[in-house]
């Protein structure tokens, strides 16, 4: 019988191969001598990155260092339980509160991470009877949450509110949900609110938004997509962000209405069952919105850096973006991975993407950009895309 099982992942991984979908873990050391995303490969080399989520460049700054330290010699390393056992501190409190003041909503709940947070609010929320209508591009988490909650699942494509309005219209039995990404994490686009907050009023449905992408990086003080658009707290229901992109830390939270909150904390599995976050990540989370909040020049240089790279390279194949997710299609999964390793040759690190992380014949380089980036670090880029495209 085990011979029968590894002869048929050797098949599968054949055929991962084949597809040109073979994937591998390339662990990088970030250069403590470099004051930009520079980080040393395995071979000793180092690397320009464009791949990371650290938007803001907070990942490493020595506030946050300090804040980290300074929590570990106080309260150790793991929180040692779930947060219904004894695992949350007071500075997870703190955190809670901070967040919420920010966004002005009631209250906030910790998740260990955006994975876990998006499949508890959907399981917590959302009943066999209900139906969920979510954009064809979500991220992975809330198309497994829609999946695994038993609701109907339907789905519209990408941001065609025409189509929406479709499925909507027809009705049915149970509540209606509207989940979405306010940005894509693969193409980097907004997604239309102001249109999903108006149809969610007309057909009475509630709105999931999962502001992964878009905290610290849009709108005033960094508030999201809300923000971005004007749009006010009771457009929305539930507000999923993360702690490990513009934050620079690790961990979740969801915010919203406190009877939301308490209903969550009751029923969302992945809450209730998962180790609470490291004091030392709240912390440091603490100090992070601080910066956040405050970053206006970083968000400009960030603006700055988008307009800079499709400037110098305006024929290239750019999917549209206002955010610092840069999406270059390629179209073959081969030759996305031709040109990423061509880029890692002169010193530049942008890995390819492909299905199905991204649809068939979208394979493309994710470029992120970072406020802590530097003009030659882009001006490195653009001249090895132009040699190279």
């Amino acid at each position: 019988m085990p011979d029968r099982a590894e002869n048929d992942w050797s098949t599968q991984l054949a055929d991962i191969r084949r597809q040109g979908l073979w994937r591998e873990l390339l662990p990088l050391q970030p250069d403590p001598a470099a004051d930009h995303p520079q980080f040393i490969d395995g071979d000793g080399r180092a690397l320009i990155s464009f791949a990371s989520n650290d938007y803001l460049g907070l990942s490493r700054h020595p506030a946050l260092q300090r804040a980290a330290i300074a929590e570990i010699e106080s309260s150790g390393l793991g929180a040692g339980a779930a947060p219904l056992l004894g695992g949350e501190r007071p500075v997870h409190q703190a955190l809670a509160a901070d967040l919420a003041d920010w966004l002005g909503v009631e209250a906030v709940l910790l998740f260990g991470s955006g994975y876990l947070a998006n499949l508890g609010i959907i399981s917590a929320l959302v009943g066999r009877h209900d139906r969920i209508y979510a954009d064809r591009l979500n991220h992975a988490s809330l198309v497994d949450g829609a999946r695994l909650c038993g609701a109907r699942l339907q789905r519209y494509r990408h941001g065609d509110m025409a189509h929406l309005q479709q499925l909507l219209a027809r009705g049915g039995s149970g509540r209606a949900w509207i989940i979405s990404d306010g940005v894509f994490s693969m193409d980097g686009d907004l997604a239309p609110l102001p249109e999903l907050a108006s149809l969610a009023r007309e057909y009475h449905a509630r709105i999931i938004l999962d502001e992964a992408h878009a905290l610290g990086v849009l709108g005033d003080q960094g508030r999201g997509t809300l923000a971005h658009y004007h749009l006010g707290n009771e457009d929305v229901a539930v507000i999923m962000g993360t702690l490990s992109k513009a934050f620079g830390v690790y961990g979740a939270f969801v915010a919203g209405s406190q009877d939301l909150i308490d209903l969550l904390r009751n029923r969302a599995r992945s809450f209730i069952y998962h180790t609470a976050l490291p004091a030392a990540l709240a912390a440091t989370a603490r100090v992070s919105l601080q910066m956040l909040r405050a970053g206006k020049d970083r968000r400009a240089r960030l603006h700055t850096h988008r307009l800079m790279l499709r400037a110098e390279l305006p024929d290239a194949p750019w999917l549209p973006s206002e955010t610092p997710i840069q999406g270059l299609v390629l179209g073959d999964a081969t030759r996305a991975m031709q040109v990423s390793g061509q880029l890692r040759e002169v010193g530049l690190y942008c890995p390819a993407v492909r299905p199905p992380t991204v649809p068939q014949g979208s394979a493309r380089l994710r470029i992120t950009l970072s406020a802590a980036h530097r003009r030659d670090d882009l001006q490195a880029l653009v001249t090895a895309l132009r040699e190279i495209l």
